[in-house]
C-alpha cells in the first residue's frame, strides 16, 4: 500500500461558485447526518467531512475525517469546474495502473455533495471545485462506501447498490 499526501489551498470564492448546476438540488436538501434516499439517488452523510487521506494499493481511496471512507475500484474521472463547462478540465484516473496523480488535489478539501445514484454511478464535489464521478463497471464492483458507523454501500457489477445500514 502507498499512502499519497499533499497540501491543497484553501478554496476560494470563485472555486466555490464553480460547482455544478446538477448539484444545487444535492447540496441544498441539507446536510444528511444519515443516508437519505430520493427516487433515483442515495445522498451520502458525507457532506462536511474532510479528505484526510489519499491512499493507493489496488484501488484508490479517499478517508474522511470522520473514519468514513470511498474506495474506487476502477476507472474515474476527475474535472474541475462545472461539468457542463466548455473549459472544464477532466482527467482519467485508473488505480490499477496507477494513474491517480491528479486526485491528490483532494488531500484536504472538503465534500459538498456526495451521491450514489441508483444507476450505478458515484459523484463526490468537493470545496477545491473537483468532482469525482466514478461509472458502474458490468465485470466488477466499482465503488464502495465505508460508514459512518456501519453504512455500506457497494455498486455491483451489474450497476445495481447493494446498502446496508
Amino acid at each position: 500500500m502507498i499512502t499519497l499526501l499533499t497540501s491543497t489551498p484553501n478554496p476560494s470564492a470563485e472555486m466555490m461558485k464553480r460547482v455544478a448546476v446538477d448539484t444545487w438540488q444535492d447540496l441544498h436538501v441539507g446536510a444528511p447526518t444519515e443516508l437519505t434516499e430520493l427516487k433515483d439517488r442515495w445522498l451520502l452523510p458525507y457532506r462536511g467531512m474532510h479528505v484526510i487521506q489519499v491512499r493507493l494499493d489496488r484501488q484508490l481511496t479517499l478517508l474522511l475525517n470522520s473514519g468514513a471512507y470511498v474506495d474506487i475500484g476502477g476507472e474515474a474521472m476527475l474535472s474541475h469546474g462545472p461539468l457542463s463547462a466548455p473549459d472544464a478540465t477532466t482527467v482519467r484516473l485508473v488505480p490499477e495502473r496507477r494513474e491517480i496523480a491528479p486526485v491528490l488535489t483532494l488531500f484536504g478539501a472538503m465534500v459538498l455533495s456526495s451521491v450514489a445514484f441508483k444507476s450505478g454511478a458515484l459523484r463526490l464535489v468537493f470545496s477545491t471545485g473537483a468532482h469525482l464521478n466514478v461509472q458502474r463497471n458490468h465485470q466488477y464492483e466499482a465503488w464502495s462506501a465505508h460508514g459512518p458507523d456501519t453504512l455500506f454501500l457497494v455498486c455491483q457489477p451489474d450497476g445495481d447498490l447493494a446498502v446496508w445500514r
